[in-house]
């Protein structure tokens, strides 16, 4: 049995630590959900102890898990058992250091308004299937603005979507509107530049979705669901008035050289945004951009950001002291989004 030893955390660094008196491991090696190159991460064992001390990156939270290497061979990867603190993710949960300093957002606390649930099955002939959304309305059958979310039940679950719009509303930061959350799909297939699925959202998806609706409707994703995004409104002028994007996977072949044996549609996505960066836009909208410090696709994000501004967008990247998950996500809404959403509703 794996004996718990907390991790020791201070403002520079934090220790992770684990018992192993017996010798029952070959070796520990730090699993960190986000972007630490040429940073070694296998523990030293000394006194009964694996114990590996990293300098803290630049963000005030941090995710990971730990591999470890078993006698046998085999290898194994598991939240640190000395770390209650664990947090839920697309892939499972991780263990999770908060550095001195973290804070959740307000807004998690604050006081909501009502709000109802419902779901809608859209046809989608060019997909070859029904999507799936839930809009979430408050208690009103008044024409309201919409925000669609790519992701959106993952973005409600991890990152508590409805409940920052329902705490919006209720403080009077912003007026009452809807969230569409469109469950996603094959998001490799569907979400990579792919002019089936931009078809979709034009067609079906946002008129089924535009009864009650105070234009202009706001569209936000985040990784390959901010890089759909980008190109729905591109490739389909008058379909959003407005643009939220989440480390998004704008995947170039110079600045992301390590997706192009990982992810299969690289090379689909890769082309696209080589054609984006230099070609002219037939419509420009307001763009607000969120991206970790410590992510992989901060370099593709400020590469992005730069070059709508030069086309004509009002873009503006945030960059927040976090990686690339759903909490780092959540925390980037207030201010980054609700500035957004006021410029684009005027209040």
């Amino acid at each position: 049995m794996i004996a718990e030893t907390e991790p020791l955390v201070t403002d520079d660094s934090v220790t992770f630590r684990l018992p192993d008196p017996d010798s029952a491991l070959d070796g520990i090696r730090l699993l960190p959900a986000l972007s630490l190159p040429d940073t070694p991460l296998d523990f030293d064992h000394a006194n009964g102890e694996w114990r590996f001390t990293l300098p803290r990156p630049p963000v005030q939270r941090m995710e990971y898990k730990f591999q470890l290497r078993h006698t046998t061979g085999d290898t194994e990867e598991i939240c640190d058992p000395g770390n209650p603190h664990r947090t839920p993710g697309a892939f499972g949960d991780k263990s999770v250091v908060e550095f001195p300093g973290y804070l959740t957002p307000p807004w998690l606390t604050a006081t909501t308004a009502e709000g109802t649930r419902t779901e809608l099955e859209i046809h989608a002939p060019l997909l070859g299937k029904e999507v799936t959304v839930q809009l979430w309305s408050p208690d009103t059958d008044e024409p309201l603005p919409l925000l669609i979310a790519h992701d959106g039940p993952e973005y409600d679950r991890l990152a508590s979507l409805t409940t920052y719009a329902a705490a919006m509303i209720a403080t009077g930061e912003l007026p009452p509107f809807r969230v569409a959350l469109l469950a996603p799909g094959d998001r490799d297939e569907e979400y990579a530049a792919n002019p089936k699925y931009a078809a979709t959202l034009h067609q079906r998806i946002v008129p089924a979705l535009r009864q009650k609706v105070r234009e202009p409707v706001v569209g936000m994703g985040a990784s390959l669901g901010g890089l759909a995004m980008l190109h729905a409104q591109r490739a389909l002028p008058g379909l959003f008035g407005a643009l939220f994007l989440q480390s998004a996977s704008f995947l170039t072949v110079d600045l992301d050289p390590q997706e192009q044996h990982r992810f299969s549609r690289f090379g689909q996505v890769s082309v696209y945004v080589a054609d984006l960066l230099r070609t002219v836009p037939s419509e420009t909208v307001p763009v607000t951009m969120t991206c970790g410090l410590a992510e992989e696709n901060l370099a593709n994000n400020r590469q992005m950001a730069t070059t709508l501004a030069k086309q004509g967008y009002r873009a503006q990247l945030v960059e927040v002291p976090d990686a690339h998950n759903y909490v780092g996500w959540r925390d980037a809404f207030d201010p980054a989004l609700t500035a957004l959403l006021r410029e684009t509703w005027t209040i």
